[in-house]
């Protein structure tokens, strides 16, 4: 498989290592400061830049026919926007929050968990994050789709950074140092706490979960698809 990479900070440089020793070739790169290589010779984009460029990548790329992965977040305001973009094109999106496989079977665990606790409104939900300090959103985009998750499937309503009550679901994000990532949910009462937690050790997973998703996508050629497409998660 021809990978293009749009974005070659950490996530793309631990991607491009891990899809060649998959025996993948990046035909393809792309940062803020260089560019090499040949955009219209990759099978698949696969996208981690920054949210000012991720629209302009992925709109590139459906002009030029390949179907794209991407994983950044911060631009969200504008997905619609891309998802008509997408099938103006007929081309082929996957856009996930994060692409770790344990993150994906996370949110399905989180997903359980607030249903089990609809009865029990004694219970005060809160989502906590802490990444790396030069991440620039916030709060992150797993702990939104976390977020998104416990509205699927309770009675709250919103989440808000820092501060939340009755319908609305806090979340705190913390800065430090170089995390990979921690996502944690917990129901507090006056008597006791029921949690939930992710930690990612390395960038490996969330860039195995990337190459996975651009092999599958490569297959399908066109269409938007989510991560539960990928790992048959229903």
């Amino acid at each position: 498989m021809k990978i293009a990479l749009l974005g070659y900070g950490k996530m793309g440089k631990t991607i491009e290592k891990l899809a060649v020793d998959k025996g993948h070739e990046i035909v393809y790169k792309l940062d803020s400061e260089f560019e090499e290589g040949t955009l219209k010779d990759a099978d698949v984009a696969i996208e981690f830049s920054v949210p000012e460029a991720a629209v302009k990548n992925i709109t590139r790329s459906f002009s030029e026919g390949i179907p794209i992965v991407c994983g950044t977040t911060g631009w969200l305001d504008d997905y619609n926007n891309v998802l008509n973009k997408c099938e103006e094109r007929n081309a082929g999106f996957i856009y996930a929050s994060n692409f770790s496989v344990g993150v994906n079977l996370f949110f399905n665990i989180n997903a359980y968990v607030a249903k089990l606790m609809v009865p029990w409104d004694e219970y005060a939900v809160s989502i906590e994050e802490i990444h790396h300090t030069e991440k620039k959103d916030a709060p992150s985009g797993t702990a939104i789709t976390i977020a998104e998750g416990i509205i699927e499937n309770t009675d709250k309503e919103n989440w808000k950074l820092d501060e939340g009550s009755g319908n609305t679901i806090p979340i705190s994000a913390k800065r430090e140092g170089d995390v990979k990532g921690t996502h944690s949910v917990a129901y507090r009462s006056t008597i006791d706490t029921i949690s939930i937690k992710h930690e990612a050790h390395t960038r490996d997973g969330f860039a195995k979960g990337a190459i996975l998703a651009a092999e599958w996508l490569v297959k399908k050629g066109s269409g938007v698809y989510t991560m539960k497409d990928v790992l048959g998660i229903s």
